[in-house]
């Protein structure tokens, strides 16, 4: 070989250095992710795969395999993890069979299992989360705060639940139920998911805090005493036939009292 002539590169020489780029590039990316993150990921990703294990078993005849819905049961997909804590947690679901309206029930899942399935159901698509407890936490209002959430309960609430949160029939053999002896965290979850006949109020319509004077004025009134014959708290239904039956009777039994009297003395 002639001295000053070039030397040849090796044909493998770039591919190699850019695996060894590679490798050394991903060694570092190893070395710097932190640990806590890949636990967490971890966590929820196994809370995922039980929920769906248990939500297969329990839930998936009435709303399919993967929370698609079926004849028997809606879609569950976007409903959120709050949607199914409200439904599990009161006892609605699962159902016995369908029917016009499911009501409120013995819980039968541990806190656990009512986690795994609100995770694995909030992987499905986006919808509320599972509120914390300072979302609605009332325990700190005043007296003007809750004499707020009143106004904004007969406002949007008493029409179905009546003023007195007494509940109150509905059409089609529906109902809106009582919310006396009702948990906080479920008021919560309702206004926000809106089950069965409820419409949903979002934050933008209700805000956290004009939810938490609500739940501050029914957690009052479940502690005040009826004054005198309240007749069932319903409002102007049983007022008026109370006023019907029993005034307007009285009034009328009187008339024919006082006419027969006339009659005798002549």
């Amino acid at each position: 070989m002639r001295s000053g002539t070039p030397r040849r590169r090796n044909k493998a020489a770039r591919p190699l250095s850019l695996v060894l780029a590679l490798v050394l590039l991903g060694s570092l990316y190893a070395a710097l992710m932190p640990s806590a993150q890949v636990a967490a990921d971890t966590g929820t990703s196994a809370q995922v795969a039980e929920g769906k294990a248990l939500f297969q078993v329990t839930c998936s005849s009435c709303h399919g395999l993967n929370g698609e819905g079926t004849s028997q049961g809606p879609s569950l997909i976007g409903v959120g993890a709050a949607s199914v804590d409200f439904q599990v947690s009161t006892g609605r679901m699962p159902m016995a069979r369908p029917g016009e309206q499911a009501p409120r029930k013995v819980n039968t899942y541990t806190a656990e299992e009512i986690g795994k399935l609100s995770a694995y159901v909030a992987s499905l698509g986006p919808g509320p989360a599972v509120p914390k407890s300072s979302q609605y936490d009332y325990s700190t209002l005043t007296d003007e705060q809750i004499a707020r959430g009143g106004e904004l309960f007969r406002t949007n609430c008493s029409a179905c639940h009546q003023a007195a949160a007494n509940g109150g029939a509905l059409p089609n053999g529906k109902y809106a139920p009582s919310l006396h002896g009702v948990e906080p965290l479920h008021i919560y979850e309702a206004v926000r998911t809106g089950p069965q006949q409820m419409p949903v109020f979002a934050e933008g319509a209700i805000p956290d805090e004009d939810l938490a004077s609500i739940i501050g004025y029914l957690k009052g009134i479940e502690d005040q005493p009826s004054a005198g014959f309240s007749l069932g708290g319903l409002g102007p239904v049983t007022e008026g036939l109370f006023g019907w039956i029993i005034g307007i009777g009285g009034l009328c039994l009187f008339a024919v009292w006082i006419t027969s009297r006339g009659a005798r003395a002549k």
